[in-house]
């Protein structure tokens, strides 16, 4: 006879078993309802696209110039674009760490994530700046972290010499109520915010190519984040946000995925709270009249830079020289450079932003409020 202990461990199971069962057939169930819309409607200001996350508009761990438009839109209009989980949705509720594992090796150079795009936007040029509006995130029903074996991975994540057996962990996210439970006792509020949120590929971006190749047209891994944005792994992204991308390559193709749910600066371990979304609906307007070298973001709040470099001491002088030239060059209330430099050391808040994609990142944050002249 099972014993009061046994039983509340059945019990403490069975409902852990069927929270990860539903999360994943509820999943499914959204990812078949949204690959059935096709919708294009009027929108206040241009029109409103639905791109869904199917096999034939995802991409598994490459930016590649060449891959056709998914969809072509105008300046101005308003996409709602479904992403995928890691690895073309193959990491779900119960997916071990082996089978972990052995997805990061199939695709040799490239990065975990799926990424719902090129979506093409007429009139972009290179030498133009992509703005994009996120007006809205929902997530779909679960969630998961996982750090690789360190015995394996000795470099991939803060502390992996540390960790060397790896560790999974799925969660169901309540969107209801914004939280998903880590543990009993610890409960985290969900922010969702697109990992990768990027324009074509800089063809002079020094990163490797795919197989090898020299030519700058190849594909660029998704794992280093870089002046077209992609892996930035920024968690001030999320709804209300506007992100301002310099241009590339004709037609700005825009690609986003690794959606994440909530995210630490440093994303210490290798991975946030990774997840994917039913929607990330985002206003993309072609601005002729900007011009940048790095991504800026602005919230409600703040201003933010970003740099990014393999050394973080660079990505820092990165970030903190955007900085200075914002400051340097804004109208508000204008200044000499000397003093830009000295007003961001004061209220410049600069954080790492992640430090597990190769390429390190720093981004930094001007409050507005410390513009008081009318």
């Amino acid at each position: 006879m099972a014993t009061p202990r046994t039983r509340k461990w059945l019990v403490t199971t069975g409902a852990a078993l069927a929270l990860v069962l539903a999360a994943g057939l509820y999943g499914l169930a959204q990812q078949t309802d949204e690959a059935k819309r096709d919708r294009t409607v009027a929108a206040p200001g241009g029109t409103y696209h639905v791109l869904p996350a199917t096999l034939e508009t995802t991409q598994w761990g490459w930016l590649d110039p060449k891959e056709p438009p998914k969809l072509v839109v105008s300046s101005g209009d308003t996409v709602a674009v479904e992403t995928m989980m890691h690895a073309h949705n193959k990491i779900q509720p119960g997916t071990t760490m082996d089978e972990i594992v052995a997805l990061r090796k199939a695709n040799p150079g490239g990065g975990p994530h799926s990424v719902t795009g090129p979506i093409h936007v007429n009139g972009a040029e290179p030498g133009d700046v992509m703005e994009i509006r996120i007006l809205k995130i929902t997530p779909k029903a679960f969630g998961v972290n996982f750090n690789l074996p360190g015995k394996e991975f000795p470099t991939i994540g803060a502390l992996a010499s540390e960790m060397p057996d790896g560790f999974v962990r799925y969660f169901y996210l309540d969107w209801e109520k914004r939280q998903a439970e880590f543990k009993p006792g610890i409960m985290i509020e969900l922010q969702p915010f697109p990992g990768i949120l990027a324009v074509g590929i800089d063809p002079k971006d020094p990163s490797p190519r795919k197989g090898g190749s020299t030519d700058p047209m190849a594909p660029v891994s998704t794992l280093r984040p870089w002046k077209n944005g992609s892996n930035m792994d920024i968690n001030e992204l999320q709804e209300g946000t506007t992100i301002f991308i310099p241009i590339f390559l004709r037609g700005g193709l825009i690609w986003t995925g690794d959606s994440h749910c909530r995210q630490g600066n440093g994303e210490v371990n290798l991975t946030a709270l990774e997840c994917a979304s039913r929607e990330i609906v985002m206003q993309l307007i072609v601005r002729k009249d900007s011009k940048l070298e790095w991504p800026r973001i602005e919230t409600k709040t703040h201003w933010i830079m970003t740099g990014f470099d393999e050394d973080l001491n660079e990505a820092m002088k990165i970030a903190t020289r955007e900085t200075v030239s914002f400051l340097a060059s804004q109208k508000m209330v204008p200044m000499s450079r000397d003093e830009a430099y000295a007003l961001t050391s004061m209220v410049g808040d600069c954080r790492v932003s992640q430090v597990v994609d190769i390429r390190k990142g720093v981004h930094c944050m001007v409050p507005k409020a410390i513009f008081v002249k009318k």
